[in-house]
């Protein structure tokens, strides 16, 4: 098995921006495994809210090329969950699928439906900057929105529903909330019917969510990464936010996904900001998912070639020549 792994860089339309920080472009890392005869690819994005970047990235790939072996069943034991794997993993899935002849969803024997709906990120701003970006995109039926914690969150809200009245809201605070701050501002997005709150509080403080009324489902993204998370997330998330990057890839993301269900969490499938080859794997999630929120290759100023098909905030079937 031979394995190949670079960067590649897309700029973005607009500056991203969350609690965090912004960015201007999208950096990602991309995995070739052929094995003499058929190629598959995969595609993972460095999260530096994990300690990730480039390099770290690439060094981990590179340390098992020699490794003997390989497959999906090792590579738990090879890499920790994260970018690195993702790339690989989905990579070795795109390979058996064009072995095989078959789709992955068909390898995976999970649902698969034609057309799913997906949010449209909003990102932090001025209540009037963001009112602005929600006119563009006020016919998309999911808005959600980018909060920072501070005291213009609930004016961004009610400006985006302004700008757009006929979209759903979903709201996003990146862990940037306090204890006063959410009691404060949530009684007044449930009369603005938003759907969902994901991270209110950072990861390592997220135990008084016990404490307090979920009049709005709240859901775990920085603080679930794997099946492992979810028995410390009952009783304070009602949805849990699966996304490739933080699963360490398909395979993992197929297990959260299932024993998410068993422990009675919804599922919102997400994205980090990417191209459309780390879109593909997470859309065949989606089809049993009770929110989508994969928008990444609509924050770009250019994708693939080959791209997954989006058209008025639907998301339709990755194309074989892409992925899976």
């Amino acid at each position: 098995m031979k394995i190949e792994v670079k960067e590649e860089i897309f700029p973005l339309n607009h500056p991203f921006r969350i609690s965090r920080g912004s960015r201007t472009e999208a950096c990602v890392v991309v995995v070739s495994v052929n094995d003499g005869q058929h190629t598959g690819r995969g595609e993972g994005v460095p999260i530096a809210r994990y300690n990730q970047n480039t390099a770290s990235v690439l060094a981990h790939i590179e340390s098992i090329q020699h490794a003997g072996e390989l497959d999906r069943d090792n590579l738990e034991r090879l890499l920790p969950a994260g970018a690195a794997r993702n790339a690989l993993d989905c990579a070795l899935w795109d390979l058996e699928a064009k072995r095989s002849g078959k789709r992955v969803w068909e390898l995976a024997s999970i649902p698969i439906v034609d057309e799913i709906k997906t949010s449209f990120t909003i990102s932090l701003d001025t209540s009037e900057r963001m009112a602005d970006a929600a006119v563009t995109a006020a016919e998309l039926p999911i808005l959600k929105v980018k909060l920072g914690g501070d005291d213009a969150d609930l004016k961004r809200v009610e400006a985006v529903h302004a700008a757009a009245p006929r979209a759903r809201l979903l709201i996003d605070a990146n862990e940037s909330w306090s204890l006063p701050h959410y009691r404060k501002i949530v009684p007044a997005l449930n009369e603005l019917t938003v759907e969902l709150i994901e991270q209110p509080f950072p990861a390592d403080a997220d135990e008084v969510l016990e404490t307090l009324d979920h009049p709005i489902p709240i859901c775990a993204d920085e603080s679930c990464h794997t099946t492992a998370d979810l028995p410390r997330l009952k009783n304070r998330y009602e949805v849990i936010n699966v996304k490739l990057d933080k699963t360490g890839g398909f395979t993992e993301a197929l297990q959260l996904c299932q024993r998410a269900r068993e422990n009675g969490f919804k599922m919102l499938i997400g994205c980090m900001v990417c191209t459309s080859l780390s879109i593909a794997p997470a859309r065949l999630l989606a089809s049993n998912a009770d929110w989508v929120d994969l928008d990444g290759p609509l924050l770009l100023a250019r994708d693939r070639d080959h791209p997954v098909p989006y058209e008025d905030g639907t998301i339709g079937i990755p194309p074989r020549q892409l992925w899976g």
